[in-house]
């Protein structure tokens, strides 16, 4: 209580800080115990001490208080009961000892402390604690420590008993329980000692015999004795025995059989530690092999039976020859078995604990090896022989003869022949087999026998491209690749294929070959005497010589001719999808009508009897652009016009001019408008374009002529006039000029316009006092008003209530 108490005041203490001044109060519950409430407030101006009452709740009268100073914002009220409800009030007293302000807050002290009746451990990482329950609290905390404070550790509980787990073991710990609710927690009871037991040793097992058991294990720290037990699967008889030894066997066990251990360790206190379970099962016992036969030929392995051992979870046989098998039954095949062989087999059973002592081995002899080699011979033409060498220890041998059309025969033979029909045209398989008491031999090598194949018919050829001959034929029986052959006065083309289509490409054009199918097989070789046929390549490939411009849409294409008997192609495909053609049996064609910005690709191709040449290699032709569909000019200032048009087909540059007897202005652009400056207003001009490709092609455009605004007048004066009018002058560049004169104040604008021929215009209604801006322009021939021309700015003072003097500001 004196360590709470201490914690207590540290609170106290830390709510002594600086506040900032304020005319309203507040207040909280900071904490609680079971006997005490620390509150917190806040500053009130002008007090020089806060006081804290407590009373019950909905009681007026204070069961506890307590005065703090004037710079204290929390302090504590002692002396309560537990798990009760209170109401908290502050009052802020001021320098006449007269409560300024006052505010309250409503709370409960926490449940009472518990006691603790017994702690106890039964296990290495627990403490098991039995405490008595208080009224009125919600859960419990249980809290462990070491006595040299390197442990601590608290864990909530919902009642009696608790447990505090992952402790270490044989350790002394200090435990204490609090109770909890709503409030908070009470203060820990008196705390108690309690050591966890010893941990359980750890026992590692095993059979070195079919008839014991072997168990080790790591000494326990601390540990004075140790105790086991032993008790066979299926029995209720255990044997016991205490030791202070760390290997203790277990003889005369029985084979095959599982045991279980039980063992803990004690420490110097006779306190039993953990407990430790492990089941070990004993080796299982000697087997005898019953039954060895061969699986079968194709398998060609020896399938091994054997008794049963008791507690086997698995049986492996061994061969003499190094073969094994593994089974979890009573019986498994020796794989990889061969012919003519002797073997001894053993058998050994195997469980988790280890393998048994090996079985008596058992001989085995294995069937004969089948004869090989094996040939055919075929002394006449369709009377073929089998033949193989002879086997030891063969009594009898079997041929198996099957023909591609599924005709199948079976010669029975003592010596090393067979005899059969074969045909022209024909394959067969072939496979001998050997035979003894013992068996019969796995299959012999397969032997593929083909006679020579017959000369393809329906042989027929096409031009497949300007260089390639196609050649197809029917297939013909036997033949496993055919040889196509091309022949010409210089050179052989080969093509070897297994289909009966063949391609012989890379010949010479315009060429006449002699062509020929060989049908072949491995074995007897190809049959060279079929009959060739004579066929002729496409024309040579054309190579184009000139394509000249003959006007603005029409082009002469010129070639070379290798072959005076070709008509000529020429063909020539624009990038958006148009093309045009003229055709010829000489070395030029004209091309006419070709649309302005156009490229196209120049080709031509020869044809004959024979077929159609490769096109000759493309030539590039790009026609003048077109004009632009439309072109305006629109004046910017007095001397600068912008000119714009829209994209012309084929176009990559502009040269826009613009012509007149007083000048002239040129623009050279990549853009579809040009800001042309230094022309002469008041002038009339012939616009031109020139479109020009990207290969220089040109195209001459003219448009309609252009006449540039009037000019703007020169010497602009404004000066005073009776009446509070005042008068326009300017200088005039045309006598025949209409103008406009916009005189502008903060109120008004007002506007006049002259005569033909005259340049002065008065304005009336005129405010003294004000800035007017005067602009003066030339109207064009359709009335409008010319927007480049400059604004002047005048001030009109006041000559009492008339029109006083007029000064010149500026222009902008």
């Amino acid at each position: 209580m004196a360590g709470l108490g201490g914690m207590k005041w540290l609170v106290f203490l830390l709510g002594i800080v600086s506040q900032s001044s304020g005319s309203t109060m507040t207040v909280s519950i900071y904490t609680v115990t079971s006997k005490s409430a620390v509150v917190r407030w806040s500053r009130y101006e002008g007090a020089q001490s806060y006081r804290v009452t407590a009373s019950l709740r909905n009681s007026a009268v204070p069961v506890v208080f307590a005065t703090f100073g004037q710079n204290t914002v929390m302090g504590s009220v002692n002396s309560l009961t537990p798990n009760t409800l209170y109401t908290f009030r502050v009052e802020a007293i001021g320098n006449l000892n007269n409560m300024l302000a006052d505010v309250s807050a409503d709370g409960s002290t926490a449940p009472d402390v518990p006691t603790i009746v017994m702690a106890s451990s039964k296990q290495s990482q627990n403490i098991t604690v039995e405490f008595s329950e208080v009224s009125g609290a919600t859960s419990y905390i249980l809290r462990a420590e070491t006595n040299d404070g390197s442990f601590f550790y608290e864990t909530p509980v919902p009642s009696s008993p608790g447990t505090v787990s992952n402790l270490q073991p044989y350790t002394d710990y200090t435990l204490s329980i609090m109770s909890v609710n709503d409030a908070g927690r009470s203060q820990p009871s008196i705390s108690v000692e309690a050591k966890t037991v010893l941990p359980a040793p750890q026992f590692n097992t095993s059979s070195p015999s079919n008839s014991s058991i072997l168990v080790r294990w790591e000494p326990v720290a601390h540990a004075v004795l140790y105790s086991l037990s032993i008790i066979r699967d299926g029995s209720y008889t255990q044997d016991r025995l205490n030791t202070t030894q760390t290997l203790v066997p277990f003889e005369n066990l029985e084979p095959g059989t599982t045991y279980c251990m039980k063992g803990n360790a004690w420490s110097p206190e006779n306190i039993p530690g953990d407990d430790f379970n492990v089941c070990q099962i004993t080796r299982p016992p000697s087997t005898q092999i019953t039954e060895m036969v061969v699986s079968s030929v194709s398998a060609a392995g020896i399938v091994v039976s054997w008794d049963p051992a008791q507690g086997a979870q698995q049986y492996i046989a061994l061969s003499s020859s190094g073969q094994n098998c593994s089974s979890t039954s009573n019986s498994c095949t020796l794989s990889s078995l061969g012919c003519g062989e002797t073997h001894l087999v053993e058998v050994t059973a195997i469980n988790q604990a280890g393998p048994s002592v090996p079985s008596q081995p058992v001989q085995f002899i294995s069937f004969p090896c089948p004869p090989q080699p094996i040939w055919v011979e075929e002394v006449v033409a369709g009377n073929c022989s089998v033949m193989w060498n002879s086997v030891p220890h063969a009594e009898v041998y079997t041929t198996f003869i099957k023909s591609d059309d599924g005709i199948e025969e079976m010669c029975n033979s003592s010596q090393t022949s067979c005899q059969f029909s074969c045909h022209c045209g024909y394959s067969y398989i072939m496979t001998v087999f050997a035979h003894n008491q013992a068996g019969s031999s796995p299959p012999g090598p397969v032997l593929n026998y083909t006679t020579l194949p017959c000369c393809p018919e329906n042989t027929t050829i096409s031009l497949e491209s300007w260089e390639t001959l196609k050649i197809e034929w029917s297939p013909v029986r036997g033949a496993d690749l055919y040889e196509t052959r091309a022949v010409d006065a210089s050179e052989v083309i080969l093509c070897n294929d297994t289909a009966p289509v063949c391609a012989l490409s890379d010949l010479t054009c315009n060429t006449r070959y002699s062509v020929v199918v060989i049908p072949c097989n491995d074995i007897r070789g190809c049959n060279l005497t079929c009959r060739p046929q004579t066929h002729e390549t496409a024309p040579c490939m054309p190579e184009i010589m000139s394509v000249n411009h003959s006007n603005s849409s029409s082009v002469l294409v010129s070639w070379t001719s290798s072959n005076t008997a070709a008509n000529y192609s020429v063909s020539m495909i624009g990038t958006v999808g148009d093309t045009h053609r003229c055709q010829s049996n000489g070395t030029s064609c004209q091309v006419p009508n070709l649309p302005c910005g156009s490229t196209y690709d120049v080709s031509i191709t020869a044809s004959s009897t024979a077929g159609e040449s490769m096109p000759s290699y493309t030539v590039p032709l790009e026609t003048a652009p077109c004009c632009p569909l439309s072109l305006s000019v629109g004046q910017v200032t007095q001397a600068v016009s912008n000119i714009t048009w829209l994209p012309a087909n084929g176009a990559q540059t502009y040269i826009v001019s613009l012509s007149s007897p007083r000048g002239n202005a040129q623009c050279h652009t990549m853009e579809t408008e040009c800001l042309m400056g230094c022309i002469t207003c008041g002038t009339n001009y012939t616009v031109s374009l020139e479109a020009i490709s990207r290969t220089g092609q040109k195209a001459e455009c003219t448009f309609h002529g252009f006449s540039t605004s009037e000019c703007c007048p020169m010497g602009i004066r404004l000066f005073r006039g009776t009446n509070n009018t005042l008068r326009v002058r300017w200088r005039s560049s045309s006598p025949l000029t209409n103008y406009t004169a916009e005189v502008s104040g903060s109120q008004s604008t007002h506007t006049c316009s002259p005569l033909p021929g005259s340049n002065t215009c008065d304005v009336s209604e005129i405010v003294c006092g004000q800035v007017y801006t005067v602009v003066v322009a030339p109207l064009n021939q359709d009335g409008t008003k010319v927007q480049f021309c400059s604004r002047r700015t005048y001030s009109v003072s006041c000559l009492g209530s008339d029109v006083g003097m007029v000064l010149y500001r500026g222009r902008r």
